[in-house]
């Protein structure tokens, strides 16, 4: 399984990515080791997540989500509400 998720930065940003294993990319962009990006915007917390059965089809999904506007992607986490599907264990808004 793999997954695309955005993360909400301490300061307000948003970032995209995806990853194999959801649960452990964001103790390690909480531990300062992972994006550049992420790492003077600590702690950070999981907004929006989709899973995928390959990870092309996740790194596609991650694609077009980074060329949406913050309004668009704000809009993509709203719309995904209570049926947004966080691996347990992680945390979310």
């Amino acid at each position: 399984m793999s997954y695309t998720y955005i993360l909400e930065c301490s300061d307000g940003t948003l970032y995209c990515g995806w990853t194999n294993d959801i649960e452990k990319r964001i103790r390690t962009h909480n531990a300062g080791k992972g994006a550049k990006y992420t790492r003077t915007r600590l702690p950070v917390k999981l907004v929006y997540s989709e899973s995928f059965d390959t990870k092309e089809e996740a790194m596609s999904r991650e694609w077009h989500i980074k060329r949406l506007s913050r309004r668009e992607k704000l809009r993509l986490i709203g719309s995904a509400g209570r049926s947004c599907q966080h691996p347990a264990g992680v945390s979310q808004i």
